[in-house]
């Protein structure tokens, strides 16, 4: 669901009653579409996020940590320069616009008081945060917006801002029931009741508009030209409902829940359009089920674009594997008709005084044949009869040692491909920015990433495993990455622990850490389901999953990271679970 203008007043309630008088303490930019403000007051600090993704455009307060960038970004910097010590004042939505406009009050270089505007303008992929002065001059914006990319509304440092175009809408701040049902009643028949009051509603999402026509129709769909008296009156009863929530901001904050568990849609009034099939979840705050509706979807989306890049190398790699033994494995083939080069090059040997020179082929008893058969052999009529012999001794010979070549070869792409597969894993599986830059530094250190030259940079600490508990108290742990997986398993476990890997497939390295105990059938049992959750087969319904001891576990010399070898395997086949 849009975050509509009518949600958005209730999020402007709560950011009034929690953050006015507020001072800007810190300043972050986790992302190219985020910035998160730290407000503190007597009651103690908040953070404010502000958000111009065009999936997840909001502002709310956030309780979720964000990793940031070493190196703020210039409009970080910026921010920080400016509005650093700053107090929140204000905060306007014109109508019910999606539009909030934050009003600073703080001081500039000579120690002036002066008034500063953050404009978080929420519109899909059009969304912007402008950085306004209180001239109402523009000083920067996430999104710069030029010539080229808009002719009617530019976003540019040194411009006026202007506020986005307004749509010809009625505004229920100002406009009652009776007035909303005028404009259905005039709008072209035959359309959805729930198009028209979305075409004529200010701040009305499409989901409430649903609601409406659900409502009215007592279930089914309702058509402009179909409002009777007894339509009319009941869709006059639910605006006058929902007209009141929105004026008063007496709404409570509904998450709907799919029968997956998976939320869908968001809303401030009790739904009833999905029926039966789907549940609600309350949230204490419309802030808090704003950062509980997409937090989780932000952080995987900004994992996946710091992470674009190494997506494409490793696929770009993978791809040029598969497509040098394919061809490796075609030369192979060829190369098993060796022994009838050597069967030729014999049968001329024997027949050298029977050619007549300048012959093109011959037709001989094959003596290698139980039966004898005639068999014809091409030559070369350039050639006498030894010298075709021994081209055709040197072809198989030529053949011979490719074999052997293209074997080695073959196996080499091969373990590259099942490495460039484990770390595609590992990335897929990344959720924070510190597991990003391990899997970069193994691509560098392993000649996929060229090193940057120059001043070192300082090492991050390295991660820890994922860490889990069974049901009787064993603790299991699980790699992230290649890297963390040869430390787990040769480094930092016993001999006698448990190792788990999923059969043929590539995934993390998963340890039960034994202690000296027997684990029982219900701790193996899951960490194998972990084993598999965290591999690329986590999405199948059965994965093999092979088990032994870590001193049957060994890495062969010059192997790649998170390669080994294992005996005395046991396998399982079991149903991925994350805990």
């Amino acid at each position: 669901m849009a975050l509509d203008g009518a949600f958005l007043r209730h999020i402007k309630k709560e950011l009034e009653e929690n953050l006015i008088n507020s001072k800007v303490d810190k300043i972050y930019q986790p992302s190219r579409d985020e910035i998160v403000l730290s407000m503190r007051s007597r009651e103690g600090s908040r953070k404010l996020l502000l958000s111009a993704r065009a999936n997840s455009p909001r502002i709310n307060m956030t309780d979720f940590s964000y990793e940031n960038p070493k190196t703020p970004p210039m409009l970080c910097m910026l921010l920080r320069k400016r509005l650093s010590g700053a107090r929140l004042r204000e905060i306007r939505q014109p109508g019910l616009e999606r539009l909030l406009m934050l009003d600073f009050e703080g001081t500039n270089e000579l120690g002036d008081t002066v008034m500063m505007t953050l404009a978080v303008e929420i519109m899909g992929q059009y969304s912007n945060i402008v950085f306004v002065d209180g001239e109402g001059m523009i000083i920067d914006a996430v999104k710069r917006v030029d010539a080229s990319m808009s002719s009617q509304r530019l976003v540019l440092p040194g411009l006026r801002y202007e506020m986005p175009p307004q749509q010809n809408k009625i505004c229920v701040l100002e406009h009652d029931a009776d007035e909303i049902i005028n404009a259905v009643e005039h709008y072209p028949k035959n359309i959805p009741l729930s198009k028209a009051l979305l075409n004529i509603l200010q701040g009305f999402s499409p989901v409430l508009c649903r609601e409406l026509e659900h409502l009215t129709g007592r279930g089914r769909e309702v058509f402009t030209g179909e409002l009777d008296e007894d339509l009319t009156t009941r869709l006059r009863f639910f605006l006058k409902r929902t007209i009141a929530f929105i004026r008063e901001i007496s709404g409570q904050p509904y998450v709907i829940i799919d029968q997956g568990k998976k939320p869908i849609d968001f809303t401030f009034e009790d739904i009833q359009q999905y029926g039966t099939g789907r549940s609600f979840q309350d949230y204490g705050t419309f802030c808090e089920l704003l950062d509980g509706y997409y937090s989780r979807r932000d952080a995987l989306e900004r994992i996946k674009q710091k992470s674009d890049d190494l997506n494409k190398l490793l696929n770009n790699a993978a791809t040029r594997l598969i497509k040098k033994i394919y061809i490796q494995k075609d030369e192979l083939r060829t190369c098993s008709d060796r022994e009838h080069f050597r069967v030729c090059g014999d049968l001329i040997q024997a027949n050298l005084y029977q050619i007549p020179k300048g012959a093109s082929e011959i037709e001989v008893e094959n003596f290698y044949d139980e039966n004898l058969n005639k068999i014809r052999i091409k030559l070369d009529p350039a050639l006498s009869a030894a010298a075709n012999s021994q081209k055709y001794y040197k072809n198989y010979q030529k053949a011979k040692t490719a074999e052997q070549v293209l074997k080695v070869q073959i196996e080499k792409a091969e373990t590259e491909l099942d490495y460039v597969s484990s770390v595609l894993d590992s990335l897929s599986r990344a959720e924070s920015i510190r597991e990003l830059n391990e899997i970069r530094q193994e691509l560098t250190e392993q000649g996929y990433i060229k090193s940057k030259g120059g001043k070192k940079q300082k090492n991050e600490a390295a991660l820890p495993p994922l860490e889990f508990t069974s049901k009787s108290g064993f603790k299991i742990l699980v790699g992230r990455n290649n890297r963390q997986n040869d430390k787990l398993t040769l480094k930092h476990s016993d001999k006698n622990d448990l190792w788990f890997h999923t059969k043929d497939i590539p995934g993390s390295h998963t340890i039960i850490v034994c202690e000296g105990k027997e684990p029982d059938e219900d701790t193996i049992l899951y960490a194998a389901a972990l084993a598999a959750a965290h591999s690329k087969a986590r999405e199948a319904g059965k994965v093999p999953v092979d088990y032994t001891k870590i001193r049957y576990v060994s890495k062969p010399q010059g192997s790649k990271p998170g390669m080994v070898i294992y005996v005395n395997q046991k396998t399982l086949f079991v149903s991925p679970i994350l805990n």
